[in-house]
């Protein structure tokens, strides 16, 4: 079974043409400023919306001690949930929901099939993303075998923050990766991913010998890497791979703002205002004059 927590059609930023775009479940990072929190624990994750709350308490019937109602309203202790799907459309209002579900690979499938007319008319197809995708079970590849029989081209979105043997078990059947390149400064990457950039930059060299086709993805964040010498630094890097097509870089978004309230988490990101494609097009021209192709993707 695979964790899915969103099937997002017509996408138009996760690959060539229109695509479908697979949200699964489970990272192995956890970025300060991720849009998906709820992409971070594979299993499903409780959210609640206080705005759309009416007060009618089945949740609290239901949560088995894990939601009380204090005023009229809903405290939830996440640490208490041994079942959460139980509670899955138990909310008139829908102010508690559940995000995630196991799908197996044919539910997913015919799911995708919906929208295979679009890919054959603009050259699209399916684009597999978290989370990271790569951490799924064998069914991922049973998905992707299926997806390629009916011939429907498969990007996938990676952190590369996993073992090199997950990434190359999928290069035979990827048409091309989407590679999160965040930073090359080891301190900075673990203290605001949790993560080991070595690692990501180690799998980008064997992907790259690998002959694999890719796209390095560089989403630029406040404190983080928004900065000529750091940016400058990724570039650097990426120019010394052969096989990489592209370098799209994505300016901060506080989209994903309300989903850290909902689920009961700090956003650390709180306030910060996004950046605009202004902010970001002096790294696109220095992407450039090194000799890549450089995108801005908002």
């Amino acid at each position: 079974m695979l964790s899915v927590f969103n099937i997002q059609r017509y996408s138009i930023h996760d690959g060539e043409g229109i695509r479908t775009t697979i949200f699964f479940k489970g990272c192995p990072l956890r970025c300060l400023w991720c849009n998906n929190p709820e992409s971070h624990d594979p299993a499903p994750s409780v959210m609640y919306d206080k705005r759309l709350c009416l007060g009618f308490g089945d949740c609290a019937i239901e949560g088995n001690g894990a939601i009380v109602l204090r005023q009229g309203r809903p405290v939830i202790d996440r640490s208490l949930f041994r079942d959460p799907l139980r509670l899955n459309n138990i909310c008139p209002s829908k102010a508690l929901v559940i995000t995630g579900d196991s799908m197996n690979p044919g539910q997913i499938i015919r799911e995708v099939e919906k929208d295979a007319p679009f890919f054959e008319i603009c050259r699209g197809g399916v684009t597999l993303t978290g989370g990271e995708p790569l951490l799924q079970g064998p069914d991922l590849k049973k998905l992707i075998t299926g997806l390629k029989k009916r011939s429907i081209s498969i990007t996938i979105e990676t952190s590369l923050h996993v073992e090199w043997g997950r990434i190359k078990n999928y290069i035979p059947v990827t048409d091309m990766f989407l590679a999160d390149f965040k930073h090359t400064d080891p301190y900075k990457f673990r203290e605001f991913t949790g993560g080991e950039a070595q690692l990501v930059m180690d799998n980008l060299t064997k992907l790259d010998k690998s002959g694999a086709p890719f796209i390095i993805r560089v989403p630029v964040i406040p404190l983080f890497n928004h900065s000529e010498k750091e940016i400058n630094s990724i570039i650097e890097f990426t120019g010394t791979l052969k096989n990489v097509r592209e370098i799209h870089l994505i300016p901060f978004n506080n989209f994903g703002a309300e989903k850290y309230r909902m689920l009961g988490i700090d956003y650390s990101y709180k306030g910060r205002k996004r950046l605009t494609e202004t902010d970001v097009a002096p790294y696109a021209e220095l992407a450039s004059k090194k000799g890549l192709t450089a995108k801005i993707v908002l």
